[in-house]
Parts: C-alpha cells; structure tokens; sequence
C-alpha cells in the first residue's frame, strides 16, 4: 500500500538528481509544463532557472504573472516515489551567482562540465537567464516501497 514520506524521506528524494515537472497557470489556458532542474535545501526553498542560452523562455513571463507554481519530482521506476511541491515565487534573479547556478548544476552534470556550463551562461549574460525561488506551500508525496510484498 502507499503512503506519504516523512519530511526526512522527502527531503532525501529531492536531494537525488530527479527531473522536476514544472506547471505554470495560464489563466484559462491549460498550464504550461516543462522539465527543469531544480535544487531543494531542507526546510528551505526550491530554485530552478529557466532562459538558457540566451534563448527567450517564455515561461519566465508565466511565472512572474502568476507568482504561483507546481513542481512534480517522480521516481520512474519501481518501487515508484513522488513529491508535488505547490508553490509561491519569493525571489526572481536576472542575474543569479556562480554559487545559486552551481548548486542545481552539479546534480545533474560532473564538475567540469558544471563549472563549463556556468560560465557559458553568466560570463555573456543575455538578460534571459532567470533563476526563480519557490517556497513550498503545499506538499504532497507518495512511496510505494512498502507495495513490493
């Protein structure tokens, strides 16, 4: 049978390397989704940035007029685990630190890859580059570990 995660497992889960889904309203629109990475420090906010390579993102517009978003982190294996974070925007960087970059980076590429990746971003800024802070309001998790008798 599921059952949801203590705040010690979800805080373990999110600090694994998974691919958030990201949900924006639209007013009356279906929301816009899309992958990003993201970083969560325990008991603390969720930051991911969005704009990279200097391309046009336009779901930084989505997010500041809506101030408010949903993320999905999932396991997609066996036994299957998730948390959904809903969300208020507390903090917008157009110009985000090595430091704020580097801590979602690292998760997801080795160090010099990382460290090349930041450069490439903040070293020609194009003004698109948004890193975005969410403090969760609400969560929401599932582990079906103990399904597996």
């Amino acid at each position: 049978m599921p059952r949801a995660m203590t705040d010690t497992e979800r805080d373990a889960f999110l600090a694994e390397p998974h691919v958030a889904v990201l949900a924006v309203p639209r007013g009356d629109l279906p929301p816009h989704t899309t992958p990003v990475w993201y970083h969560h420090q325990p008991g603390g906010n969720v930051t991911f940035f969005t704009g990279t390579q200097g391309r046009r993102s336009r779901k930084a517009h989505l997010i500041e007029e809506a101030g408010v978003v949903s993320l999905c982190v999932q396991q997609e294996t066996f036994p299957y685990r998730y948390v959904t974070i809903e969300g208020s925007i507390v903090q917008t960087d157009r110009m985000p630190s090595a430091e704020q970059v580097l801590a979602i980076v690292r998760r997801y590429l080795p160090e010099e890859q990382a460290q090349g990746f930041v450069a490439a971003e903040l070293d020609h800024p194009s003004g698109e580059f948004v890193l975005f802070s969410v403090r969760p309001d609400h969560w929401h998790s599932l582990d079906f570990s103990d399904a597996t008798g």
